[in-house]
């Protein structure tokens, strides 16, 4: 097993040459995240945990009807609290202005009818596609501001809400394909997490790890990877993964950030984009699949983890 201390830091370079790089390096295998994730979750909690070796071919659940829905977000909780369960899957469609519905369904089948069995109505417009569920709550950016929120699916009301201090929004600093794509939520292994950038980290992607009940930072990281330079990312197990492009068939996960040691790698595991037009993409680790919205249709991708 490589040792990850005598693995070289990775240096900011412009963007043509981190494409360049992309293609020509190997995935390694490090046990230091393994056991900085062990000591944080708990062995019952993390079992598997490691690195990003590979991604299945999309599978297809459900596709959008209208305009609406040529981009939007869908999702399990991954640590669901009752009356709901992990077969209950949620969608927001984000075309438009004021986008304040979400669908809820009992299960993924039911998504793929089409026919919800309830709709939610948010107090607030949600920008853009960076949402998530976890823990029995929606976590948004309400529209035109650098805040995130937690909605309460049970109470149905907003219960926490947060400005992530220098964040850009509404179009400082999204992903390559735009959408207001500022400020993304994610959730891995080790909790809740917010992907974004300031201008101190002058476009840069910036990881804060969030207190799921409060919203408060508990830590943050500034990686070296431009945030417009990548498609979408995601975290598993304490490590950022960037996506090469939206709108290629043949792409790749193509930058890795491991928050345990603070440095960032290049990497080349294949990609598909099926129906060119990545909108969402976040990781599910109790399903331990991607949840991906390309084009009007909702997939998942198959994941393989290392064993370290």
């Amino acid at each position: 097993v490589p040792d990850p201390a005598a693995a070289p830091r990775w240096e900011p370079q412009p963007l043509s040459y981190q494409e360049l790089q992309s293609e020509r390096t190997e995935v390694p295998v490090s046990r230091l995240l393994e056991e900085t994730a062990l000591g944080r979750l708990g062995k019952e909690d993390s079992a598997g945990c490691g690195q990003l070796v590979w991604v299945g071919e999309p599978v297809v659940f459900g596709r959008a009807d209208s305009i609406a829905g040529k981009y939007g977000v869908w999702m399990k909780d991954p640590e669901p609290v009752p009356p709901f369960t992990r077969d209950n899957t949620w969608r927001v469609d984000t075309v438009g202005t004021e986008v304040r519905q979400l669908f809820q369904y009992e299960e993924a089948e039911q998504l793929a009818r089409g026919y919800p069995a309830k709709v939610h109505i948010l107090p607030r417009p949600l920008e853009s596609t960076g949402a998530v569920i976890y823990r029995g709550g929606l976590f948004f950016q309400p529209r035109q501001s650098r805040s995130v929120a937690r909605y309460d699916l049970r109470g149905e009301t907003v219960t926490a809400e947060r400005e992530i201090p220098g964040a850009g929004y509404h179009g400082q600093y999204p992903y390559s394909w735009g959408g207001y794509t500022d400020i993304d939520l994610a959730v891995d292994e080790t909790g809740l997490w917010v992907i974004y950038s300031t201008d101190k980290a002058r476009g840069a992607i910036v990881l804060s790890k969030l207190d799921p009940e409060t919203l408060e930072i508990r830590r943050t990281w500034e990686t070296n990877i431009r945030k417009r330079g990548v498609a979408n990312s995601f975290l598993i197990c304490g490590t950022l993964y960037t996506v090469s492009s939206y709108s290629a068939p043949n792409a790749t996960i193509n930058f890795a950030y491991d928050t345990a040691t603070g440095t960032s790698r290049a990497l080349s595991i294949p990609f598909e984009n099926r129906f060119r037009y990545l909108s969402m993409l976040d990781y599910n680790p109790a399903e331990r699949q991607l949840f991906a919205w390309d084009s009007y249709n909702m997939v998942t991708y198959p994941v393989r983890l290392s064993r370290a």
